[in-house]
């Protein structure tokens, strides 16, 4: 999943950063096992948990709770040294460009979004979101979907936040009708929608196919203005995502952005136009 502007796309692998600390840890894990004379199935078993998932951490293939890494540094008498590395596991638990997002979204009071493709990522539901993964080629492997399933809902905490930041979002109509996971999946994804927008903070829009005036054919892209009084702005293509801080490029975005919005339906019009759909789905 590359979240660059987070259209809810899904991208390139996970081999970044986060990832080699996960294949780093499972080798200190596994260089304590051997020194301490036990087999995986030995360690899963006096730590609680399966050989599978021994074998999986070990290999960085998945990432291992602070629990995990507290029962093994106790029965493998690492003194401390394995429960150390629950820090840095905290920190590389999602891919790096999911963390880079979900710290530009911290510091955001104001966030808004144009997406044409799929609902976007911070309004997706969890089965939405694993349905979307699973369309990716080359595939994911389970463990790798999960994480990033697990990432997308995390950053979903935005949301939460107080004080509020405003979310806009302008998703084309044909996102919203295109039934991705099946029929039931749509619905509920429809049904979060609703529930989303009636917050008091969160605006979403949507653009009708029949609107002759679009501002937004160049694809999706999102603006946020953040604490310091800065603004940047995002968009992403197949394989490529670019973070614009130029004013000049910022400033264009800004402008497209308003005119997609002043274009769209109004917010009001926008879930009544939603419910329609959910009733039609």
């Amino acid at each position: 999943m590359t979240d660059g502007v987070d259209d809810g796309t899904w991208g390139p692998g996970l081999e970044d950063d986060s990832a080699q600390v996960m294949k780093a840890v499972g080798r200190q894990i596994k260089l304590w096992r051997e020194a301490a004379g036990m087999t995986q199935a030995e360690l899963g078993a006096a730590i609680g948990y399966g050989e599978e998932m021994v074998s999986a951490v070990e290999r960085g293939r998945r990432v291992p709770k602070p629990e995990f890494l507290d029962a093994a540094d106790r029965v493998l008498g690492a003194n401390g040294k394995i429960s150390a590395m629950k820090r840095d596991v905290a920190e590389a638990r999602y891919p790096k460009k999911v963390r880079d997002l979900a710290k530009l979204e911290a510091e955001a009071v104001e966030l808004g979004a144009y997406v044409n493709t799929v609902v976007h990522g911070l309004l997706q539901t969890e089965e939405y979101a694993r349905a979307l993964g699973n369309l990716r080629r080359p595939v994911y492997g389970e463990d790798e979907l999960e994480r990033l399933v697990a990432a997308r809902l995390e950053r979903q905490e935005v949301f939460e936040r107080r004080p509020s930041p405003l979310l806009t979002f302008v998703q084309e109509e044909t996102t919203l009708r295109r039934p991705i996971g099946g029929q039931d999946v749509l619905r509920g994804q429809l049904e979060r929608l609703l529930e989303v927008g009636a917050r008091r903070h969160v605006e979403i829009q949507v653009m009708p196919i029949d609107c002759v005036d679009h501002a937004g054919l160049d694809g999706s892209f999102r603006v946020l203005k953040l604490k310091d009084g800065t603004t940047v702005g995002q968009n992403e293509g197949q394989l490529t995502s670019r973070l614009f801080s130029v004013p000049k490029e910022v400033q264009v975005l800004e402008m497209r952005y308003g005119m997609i919005r002043a274009q769209a339906l109004t917010p009001r019009e926008s879930l009544a136009f939603i419910e329609r759909l959910l009733r039609e789905t």
